[in-house]
This record gives structure tokens, C-alpha cells and sequence, in this order.
């Protein structure tokens, strides 16, 4: 990128907007995933509305300076990893939102925490359902620039089956508005669709019309303990091929351990898997599904199953899956994988990807959103000895590799992003890669808009 004065884009802005102290553009370098590549931008843009963003956009274009959008910073792939001499496009400032209870939809600013919105539209009686585990410090812009799913995935689905619209600004600074407040629209391509996900290589989203639910029924809770990770898988898909569990999540026994170290739950340190399954059905029904797991559970080999229909007790174990990687962060720094294959082949994966961590001799914990066949390896390193971090990272590939000999996805919510691009082209083929780039030159011809990252 080319060497340019910033006083032209300082006037084009409100006063505070551009950051240029270099203690604080530190800040704004890397997201969670602290890729090691990432550069020193020229400023940090922190936009307060749509109109901050086109004229941002603007600016870079014609003067072909790179942008990376950036939400709350808490992605997991390198998706919002800063390049030298380039623009930090932050959207934390645009929170507003609006929801209208007759059509059960609500217009928000991608700024607004997940949890944020969640709580904003539970005061008309509605519910907006994608939930990562990171919901109380994700944005909703983030969630939509990488498709983010949830522990009520299994059965509600993930980000892009609630977003109905969205204002978007193109790389050239173009401002467009896609779809709307309406359940049913054919008219056109499905350019929405084609937004959320694209990790902010092909526009900047700047408003969403997420579609909401009724609020979600009580919840009846399953939790089993198994001794062998074979038996967990076998109970998953007993589970998956009876019913539509409203979560189903797994945490094997690295993970069981960590948390029952911080949090003291009393969980069985001997299990090498635990599952915790809900569901939601309306009136009696939640506790005959619960009935249902519990049986399947048991037939698969399950030591333990308790079932409770106690709201709290059930969260409490929900709570305890959302905060399997922050305990198992405290073993090590983490190298997170986001792989996920079709159920069937779930027991492969999981059996395989102990197999990868005893080959090369490094710690690997899996938690899952089990019923969606999407898993979350964390394999933990030390990044100052060298011959360990070699063979993390050796893990870290042949991981995805075996995602995608299964049929599966190096990805199934957190994103492309710069530390699983060089997977890519195995999963999509040369074809789909060859399209994708044929779409990303004709909407963003001078690749300004975060480069490296997909592609």
C-alpha cells in the first residue's frame, strides 16, 4: 500500500473519529485469534453510523488503501488482523436498534453485543436465537460477517437463517439495501445471503433486520457422562436421528477436567465424555423428550444421566459448556479449530483428532456443538518453545485435513478468516475458488477490503 496523508480522511469525518496514537491503534492490531502476522495500520476508524463508513470507503478506494472491518474483536480465525499501512474499520460505536413485535423483527447497528440484542427484544416477549458461547462479548455485525452459530443451533440454526436484510456499503463507498422486514421475498438474487459470511471482503454491513422468535419455552435438561468417546458419539446420534434436541453439546475430558477446576460442579473427573442435551418442546413434551435422551443415553453405556427441569440447575451446566475454553485456556494458550463433518461421521473425527494430538505429542481438548457434527478442537501449546509450537501447528493442519477426508468443513462458524485460508481450496476445489475470486474482483476490483483474509 502506497504512503498517504491523513488529514483528507480526518475532514471527511466527525471530530475524535480517526485514532492515529500508536498506543492506541495497539489495541485494534488483532482479534482474538492473535495472528502473529498481523500489521501496524495507518489509523483506526470508528464509525458511528453508515454515513462514517461510505466516506471511509470512499477514501480508500481512491486512494487504494486497505480496510479491515472490525466488530468487538473477539473473532477466532484472524478475520480482523490488522495490515501495515492499512485502515481498522471499527463498527463498535453503531448500536442503535428498533424492534417492531408485529412483524417479530428488529433493526439493529452491528456494534450491539449479541447478548445485547438478546436481552433488548426479550422485553417485547421475543427471542433472537444464534448464541455463541462468546454471546455476552460478540457483535451482531461479527456473527453476521462469519455466519456465527450457537449452542441452539441444532435445532433454531445459525446467523444467516435470521438475517432478512441489511444496509451494506461496498467498497467503492456504494451504500445498497438488501431485503427487509418481509418473511417471503424472491424478487432478485439472494445478495443478502451472499453477504452474510464474507467475513468483510466484499462490503461493510452496517445495519441488519434480524428475523425474532416467540420467547423460547421452558427447557427440560439431560446430562450424561459416558466412558468411552465412542459411546458419547453413539448417544448423539440416537439423540439426532429420534428428535431435535433444542442443544446438544459435548466436552471430552481435558475439557470436564478444566472446568470442574474453576467452576466445581462436581462433574465425574473420570468420564472421558460429557453430554448436556435440552430440550424445548411445548408443555409435556420437553419432559418426554428429556425421557427419550435419558433412554438413549443409557443404551449407548452411559455411567451417569441425571435430568433436571429445574431452570437454574440447567443453565448451570449450559454455563459450564460456555466455559470450556477459557478453562482449558488456563492449561496453555490455545490453538482453536473450528471443524465440523456430516453426523455420521462424527465419531471419526473425534476418535481421529485424539489420534492426530497422540502423534504428535500435544494436548488436544474437544468441545462440541455435538449435534451438528461442528467440534471445537483446542489444542494447547507453549509459544516460546519453539519444537512444541512446530508440532501444535503440524496438529493444527492435519486436523483439517481430516475434516475435509470426511466430507466435512474447516469451518463451521468462526470463519475463514488468515489461519485457515491455505485449507481452503482443498474443501471448495478449484472451481468454486475461481468463482469466489471472480466475485470478490468484480465487487472490490482493487482488493482494499481485508485483504488476506478467504483468499
Amino acid at each position: 500500500m502506497i504512503c498517504v496523508d491523513l488529514h483528507d480522511l480526518i475532514s471527511r469525518l466527525p471530530d475524535g473519529a480517526v485514532l492515529t496514537d500508536p498506543d492506541l491503534l495497539a489495541g485494534y492490531r488483532q482479534d482474538w485469534a492473535r495472528d502473529p502476522s498481523a500489521g501496524t495500520p495507518l489509523a483506526v476508524v470508528r464509525a458511528t453510523g453508515t454515513d462514517d463508513v461510505a466516506a471511509t470507503l470512499r477514501w480508500a478506494h481512491e486512494h487504494q488503501v486497505a480496510v479491515v472491518p472490525r466488530g468487538a474483536g473477539s473473532g477466532l480465525s484472524g478475520g480482523a488482523t490488522a495490515v501495515d499501512g492499512g485502515i481498522v474499520l471499527s463498527t463498535e460505536r453503531m448500536r442503535a436498534i428498533t424492534v417492531d413485535p408485529v412483524t417479530r423483527t428488529a433493526v439493529v447497528q452491528p456494534g450491539l453485543l449479541n447478548a445485547e440484542v438478546k436481552r433488548t427484544v426479550a422485553e417485547h416477549g421475543l427471542w433472537y436465537p444464534p448464541d455463541p458461547s462468546s454471546f455476552e462479548i460478540c457483535s451482531i455485525g461479527g456473527n453476521a460477517a462469519t455466519n456465527a452459530g450457537g449452542l441452539c443451533c441444532v435445532k433454531y440454526g445459525v446467523t444467516t437463517d435470521y438475517v432478512l436484510g441489511m444496509e451494506v456499503v461496498l467498497a467503492d463507498g456504494t451504500v445498497v439495501r438488501l431485503g427487509g422486514p418481509r418473511l417471503k421475498d424472491s424478487a432478485g438474487l439472494s445478495l443478502t445471503k451472499m453477504f452474510v459470511g464474507s467475513e468483510g471482503t466484499l462490503g461493510v454491513i452496517t445495519e441488519l433486520t434480524l428475523r425474532l422468535l416467540p420467547a423460547q419455552p421452558p427447557q427440560s435438561t439431560v446430562v450424561a457422562t459416558f466412558p468411552t468417546l465412542t459411546a458419547a458419539t453413539e448417544a448423539i446420534l440416537g439423540i439426532t436421528g429420534t428428535l431435535r434436541p433444542a442443544m446438544l453439546e459435548f466436552m471430552d475430558a481435558v475439557a470436564i477436567n478444566a472446568v470442574e477446576d474453576e467452576m466445581r460442579m462436581g462433574l465425574d473427573r473420570e468420564a472421558a465424555a460429557l453430554l448436556v442435551a435440552r430440550s424445548d418442546a411445548p408443555g409435556e413434551f420437553a419432559r418426554h423428550e428429556a425421557e427419550i435422551m435419558v433412554g438413549i443415553c443409557e443404551k449407548a453405556g452411559a455411567t451417569e444421566v441425571f435430568h433436571t427441569e429445574d431452570p437454574e440447575e440447567g443453565e448451570a451446566f449450559t454455563a459450564a459448556r460456555r466455559f470450556a475454553i477459557p478453562a482449558v485456556e488456563k492449561i496453555g494458550p490455545l490453538l482453536l479449530e473450528d471443524v465440523g463433518v456430516p453426523l455420521p461421521r462424527l465419531a471419526d473425527l473425534v476418535n481421529g483428532i485424539a489420534a492426530i494430538g497422540a502423534r504428535n505429542d500435544v494436548l488436544v481438548s474437544v468441545i462440541a456443538h455435538a449435534g451438528d457434527g461442528n467440534t471445537h478442537p483446542l489444542i494447547v501449546h507453549d509459544p516460546t518453545d519453539a519444537a512444541m509450537t512446530e508440532r501444535a501447528h503440524r496438529a493444527f493442519g492435519e486436523i483439517m485435513d481430516l475434516a475435509i477426508q470426511l466430507g466435512g468443513t474447516i469451518t463451521g462458524e468462526h470463519g475463514v478468516g488468515r489461519l485457515k485460508k491455505a485449507w481452503l481450496p482443498d474443501q471448495l476445489g478449484p472451481d468454486v475458488m475461481a468463482l469466489t475470486r471472480r466475485i470478490k474482483d468484480a465487487l472490490d476490483p482493487h482488493g482494499i477490503l481485508n485483504p488476506g483474509a478467504i483468499l
